[in-house]
């Protein structure tokens, strides 16, 4: 017989088995649980709001822009239009903060009903 059968060879590295863990945790099928998902939905209340604020501030911003440029030229053409178009670029820009709000609610309404099941069930489930 062979005395190598015989015996007995232990190897352990606990930085090789946490790299390994790491990158078997990158092909294995994440599971959201209960948090991450009330995490998740909670965001999606405001990113909506925040895409379309911004949108339409930056447009306004630059109407103002055009309004102002056009009015800088004194021409007796371009002044008139260019304070209308200045005034509708300041507007815009007012108007992107209530925009935002609304938005806002409008879309926690919409998800208020999950969110609350959902932190209910974390709540009992720690309670």
């Amino acid at each position: 017989m062979d005395g190598n059968r015989n015996s007995f060879q232990y190897t352990y590295s606990a930085p090789q088995n946490e790299e390994v863990k790491k990158i078997r945790e990158k092909y294995l099928p994440k599971e959201e649980n209960k948090l991450e998902k009330l995490r998740r939905l909670d965001e999606t209340a405001t990113k909506k709001a925040q895409a379309c604020a911004l949108t339409q501030g930056m447009i306004s911003v630059l109407i103002l822009g055009a309004g102002v440029g056009c009015f800088m030229l004194h021409s007796k053409i371009l002044f008139i239009p260019g304070i209308l178009m200045a005034c509708a670029g300041v507007i815009g820009m007012a108007l992107s903060h209530p925009l935002h709000n609304w938005l806002t609610k409008r879309e926690r309404e919409r998800l208020a009903p999950e969110i609350v099941k959902l932190a209910n069930e974390l709540m009992n489930g720690q309670a």
